[in-house]
């Protein structure tokens, strides 16, 4: 065939990748095989420009029972047989052009991740980003991929338990749309993803195949640009009542009939071309698959669309020779189509026939080896001016201006309430929620034992665009913390990469040190990074979204009735342990606090990870010992916002007083330092003398009761507090166009 570079652009291959292939074949490919190895190579699929990095994550631990990258999602041991599941994917770009969908069907796709390992999905999170909701697009994209997130959600019965959003105008245009999910089942249940048995059929399950989707991996692995509204076609369209038949037939196979299979595969990125040649590869084995088997639901769909096609709500199984009977009958009764399609070969080749015409025969490690590339990472000069300027120089918040500033962050689109979000979502379904959203993790229960998980998303792009190894390291810390202050011991994390062009040395740059940040708390910390996902080419004309690796992280809870909450309770003295209350102007670089008044970021964050595990470790072992009633993170908005956060989960106040808040009242107040919780208890002199010892800073700052929050210069109603944090999203949302 002749390929000319209209057709190379629309499988994302360059003329170099091609010559690549016509080596590697030692012949032209059929349209088929292009097809395929352009949608295996492509960035989305391939990693080609992340995966040469892995190497420096820590993979293994206590906890972990799957070896990274073996398996749609990563698995942790829970004790007494049962294991979580859990793995966070991104759909920015198709939100970015039709959002409702490209929500939903990131949700639909990581939910199949977790029931493919044969688990049972029990809560989803997100991880979202957007420019500023002044501007009547960012709304519109902002609102769609809520709606998307809650309508494929709620159907389908999986809650949405937890997540975060942030906005800034480096992602107008192209927004960040990251879903987790957390599945949980018995160990003897795990499924894996492989095609083994040679001559063991090849059963595609669940919906019919139409065009939807096509070029979708391709699609997510180059920029954003004019044109891009002209590919809404590549945006596959979700059915969640479908997607629900198919998680319930696939967790009673692996519960009940484990042994009737050999693997279990969702259908992703590039569709049948992904899920077999996956399956083929992780089993040392080939296959061969007939499309004119396909069940489609549009006419004249030729090979290349069948195989490339990105429908929703379809899985591919291997069953066992002697049970295809019953696999076949067990689908049926979940009233699902599920037709043979092809079945395993010992060749190691991708064979595809359309009847008895051969359309396609490559060799796996072909289409499974993609081109990799070393970045040519150069540090952005731009970093030295961000570094050097001096904080200090800028002017400190007068006393009589704390309290009005405290509430100008409460209402601002970065901390106000996220209820209007999450009040759209089920978060109760299944009975697994013991804290919903709101507070710094959300809790599950895994009903039947004692235990539990805590689960929370987390990353600050402003960090990590100062300084990337230090802002993605405060991204897995901050992850752990939201953990720990629940009571659960942090236990793995998953992560999702979203940078920019990586064939530019300054988003190299940014790529390469956050996987080395990431890398070095995740080893500090002890959570290895077990699963994950990496989306690149995050640019509009204008300019790349902020660098953005998003954390997911799991923790343990061996006695679910003990979790701890945020919220203070009266009588309680409110202690702020980890770093000093007095904090240096430096403190406040990429905080929410330097955005609102100076309108961007500068400085230079840094973190402590020493600090940070001797913290953790003594708000675990307080809370161990009985020593506290309540725990809180401090993050966004920094010690004043958490004070607040924490008064009005418990509905007091904070009889402050006037503590010695250092030589800078906005750092004090606002600046957000890392490696620091605000914990209730009533016994301060055993929290104090356990602080000592783990040299860990700590300092009382008053005691939680009455209606006022007092802390040094600041005096608010909590009244007025939750006000103020209610009502500025809803406001935002209903906003007038600042465009």
């Amino acid at each position: 065939m002749t390929v000319d570079d209209h057709t190379l652009a629309q499988v994302a291959m360059s003329r170099d990748e091609y010559a690549r292939l016509l080596d590697l074949l030692d012949r032209e490919p059929t349209e088929v095989e292009l097809g395929m190895a352009g949608a295996l190579w492509s960035e989305h699929c391939g990693y080609k420009h992340t995966r040469p990095l892995f190497k420096h994550f820590p993979t293994t631990g206590q906890y972990v029972l799957t070896k990274v990258g073996e398996e749609n999602a990563g698995a942790i041991d829970l004790g007494d047989g049962w294991c979580a599941v859990f793995k966070m994917e991104s759909h920015n770009h198709p939100s970015a052009i039709e959002p409702y969908e490209g929500a939903a069907t990131g949700v639909g796709g990581i939910l199949r991740d977790i029931f493919a390992m044969g688990m049972r999905p029990i809560a989803l999170l997100d991880s979202l980003r957007f420019g500023p909701l002044s501007i009547s697009h960012n709304r519109r994209l902002f609102k769609g991929v809520v709606a998307g997130i809650g309508g494929y959600g709620n159907c389908i019965g999986v809650p949405t338990v937890g997540g975060e959003v942030q906005m800034h105008p480096a992602y107008s245009g192209n927004p960040l749309v990251n879903a987790m999910c957390v599945g949980i089942g018995r160990r003897e249940h795990l499924l894996s993803a492989a095609a083994r048995g040679v001559g063991n059929p090849l059963v595609l399950v669940g919906a019919d195949t139409g065009r939807d989707g096509i070029h979708g991996a391709t699609f997510a692995s180059v920029e954003l640009d004019e044109d891009s509204d002209q590919r809404r076609p590549a945006v596959q369209v979700g059915n969640p009542f479908m997607e629900k038949l198919l998680m319930e037939a696939c967790v009673e196979l692996a519960e009940q009939h484990r042994d009737w299979i050999e693997g279990l595969q969702d259908l992703g990125a590039a569709g049948l071309t992904s899920s077999a040649v996956e399956s083929a590869n992780r089993a040392g084995t080939g296959f061969e698959l007939d499309v004119a088997l396909v069940p489609r639901r549009e006419r004249q769909m030729t090979p290349y669309e069948v195989m490339l096609s990105e429908s929703q709500e379809r899985m591919l199984v291997i069953p066992k020779r002697e049970h295809l009977d019953d696999v076949l009958a067990l689908f049926r009764k979940w009233e699902l189509h599920a037709d043979v399609v092809g079945r395993v070969t010992d060749d190691q080749m991708a064979t595809i026939r359309d009847g008895d015409a051969v359309v396609a025969r490559i060799p796996i490690a072909v289409l499974s080896d993609p081109p990799q590339y070393d970045l040519e990472p150069i540090r952005p000069a731009e970093l030295d001016r961000l570094h050097a300027e001096d904080l200090e120089a800028h002017p400190d918040l007068a006393p009589a201006e704390a309290s009005a500033a405290v509430l100008r962050l409460l209402g601002s689109e970065n901390i106000a309430s996220r209820r209007w979000i999450f009040r759209q979502y089920d978060h109760q379904v299944l009975n697994h929620t013991v804290v919903r959203p709101g507070g710094d993790a959300a809790v599950l229960w895994l009903r039947g034992t004692s235990r539990g998980i805590a689960v929370a998303t987390d990353c600050n792009g402003r960090f990590v665009a100062l300084e990337p190894r230090v802002g993605a390291a405060m991204a897995v810390a901050e992850a752990a913390r939201n953990v720990v202050a629940t009571g659960a011991t942090p236990a793995a994390i998953t992560d999702c990469l979203n940078f920019g062009n990586p064939e530019k040395p300054g988003v190299a740059y940014q790529i390469e040190q956050s996987i080395l940040g990431l890398s070095d708390a995740a080893r500090a910390l002890g959570t290895p990074v077990i699963s994950g996902n990496a989306s690149l080419y995050n640019e509009v004309p204008e300019a790349a979204v902020l660098p953005t690796p998003a954390i997911g992280l799991v923790g343990v809870i061996e006695d679910i009735e003990r979790h701890l909450e945020i919220g203070f309770h009266a009588g309680d003295t409110v202690v702020l342990v980890g770093a000093a209350l007095a904090q240096p102007a430096q403190t406040l670089a990429g905080s929410e606090y330097q955005a609102l008044t100076l309108g961007r970021a500068a400085g230079r964050p840094s973190i402590d990870l020493g600090l940070e595990v001797r913290v953790q470790r003594l708000v675990l072992d307080a809370h161990r010992r009985g020593l506290l009633t309540s725990a809180h993170d401090c993050a966004d908005g920094g010690l004043a916002v958490a004070l607040a956060e924490s008064c009005m989960a418990g509905g007091v106040g904070l009889r402050g007083g006037s503590p010695d808040l250092g030589a800078r009242l906005d750092a004090a107040l606002f600046g957000e330092a890392p490696s620091r919780f605000v914990v209730g208890t009533r016994d301060v002199a055993g929290l104090m003398e356990l602080a000592r010892a783990a040299e860990v800073p700590a300092v009382v700052l008053g005691e939680a009761g009455g209606t006022v929050l007092a802390i040094g210069p600041v005096a608010l109603d909590v009244a007025v507090v939750v006000e103020t944090y209610e009502r500025a999203l809803p406001d935002l949302l209903s906003g007038v166009d600042s465009e």
